[in-house]
């Protein structure tokens, strides 16, 4: 055996579908952004559950869900990477000569 080199068996590599990640209509980045709300809303819930009572707790986590879901589609909307949107005229006095 000392002649006879050894092969390893050749395997598909998946390289991904160069798409990005989608969770219920929610892409990218926005996944994690809609877990932090979740655990905000639970966490303000058990928050006002303690102090204040249920109704309380359930009024908190309601607008915090509302708030942050509105919140993701609007971001959502205007695309996954940020993107600065600059409105206005903008006047240059003078530009550096090389």
């Amino acid at each position: 055996m000392a002649g006879k080199e050894e092969r390893y068996q050749d395997y598909p590599l998946f390289k991904g579908l160069q798409r990005p990640l989608e969770f219920m209509g929610i892409q990218g980045r926005y996944i994690y952004w809609a877990a932090g709300t979740a655990g905000g809303a639970i966490v303000g819930f058990i928050i006002m559950y303690c102090l204040l009572g249920f109704v309380a707790g359930l009024i908190v986590l309601g607008v915090v869900l509302s708030f942050g879901a509105a919140l993701i589609m609007i971001k959502q909307r205007k695309g996954l990477h940020s993107k600065k949107d600059d409105r206005g005229v903008f006047v240059y006095a003078y530009s550096k000569r090389m």
